[in-house]
């Protein structure tokens, strides 16, 4: 599915390169955990799982500092203490995400890029089965700059044999996903309805689809010509 001012996903992309949270795979409760572990520490509100899904959008690196201001390494370090204690527990798939890896990756590379701290995020996909699916896992400072910088994608592109371009997919769940796509010169696709993030309405993207499934049935008819062919 797409904008009206945007050509359909009509065509399977060189590669497919995936957001991780709220994408592919469900680790928010320890996010909340470890943010309130470093807000209680700093007297500050604590966050409801509902406020942690509608502002985590950019990496600990550059949030911190703004939040926390010159204590952020402090900050960080209970931050990343109690996520560490509780992330692979708490860990679960997005519903139809594995499936929809599985069909993926039939037919084309694939990496991931996210915001999460890249030994976290290595650690997640090894715990769901998932890391021989990805050319590459590139996690919050595997790049000199973090979402939405296009450096991280660069690298997951290269990983793939694949330049960056409209003919690769960067596929998140947020707005901020769908700059980084621009800012690479990649098409930004959305999975979901963006209910944390003020809906389909309040997102610029080249492209959607509404769940897993959905994409997983668009991947396997797009892939279904070369297969006759």
């Amino acid at each position: 599915m797409s904008t009206p001012d945007t050509p359909p996903l009509d065509t399977l992309p060189r590669a497919i390169v995936w957001d991780w949270d709220n994408t592919l795979a469900d680790g928010w409760p320890a996010i909340m955990a470890g943010l309130n572990a470093a807000f209680s520490a700093f007297g500050l509100p604590r966050w409801s799982l509902a406020e942690v899904r509608a502002n985590v959008r950019k990496s600990l690196r550059d949030s911190f500092p703004t939040i926390f201001g010159a204590e952020w390494i402090r900050a960080r370090d209970i931050f990343y203490a109690e996520v560490r204690a509780r992330h692979l527990a708490v860990l679960e798939p997005m519903p139809g995400a594995g499936a929809l890896l599985a069909e993926a990756a039939r037919h084309v590379p694939l990496a991931v890029v996210s915001n999460k701290q890249g030994v976290l995020l290595r650690a997640e996909a090894a715990k769901l089965g998932w890391t021989g699916h990805f050319r590459a896992l590139v996690g919050a400072g595997d790049a000199a700059a973090d979402k939405p910088s296009p450096e991280p994608i660069r690298l997951a592109c290269a990983a793939c044999g694949v330049l960056p371009g409209p003919d690769v997919w960067y596929v998140g769940d947020n707005a901020l996903d769908m700059e980084a796509a621009r800012r690479a010169g990649c098409r930004g696709v959305l999975l979901g309805l963006a209910e944390h993030d003020g809906g389909l309405a309040a997102i610029s993207r080249d492209g959607d689809y509404p769940d897993a499934e959905m994409m997983r049935s668009a991947l396997a008819g797009l892939a279904l010509p070369a297969r006759l062919g």
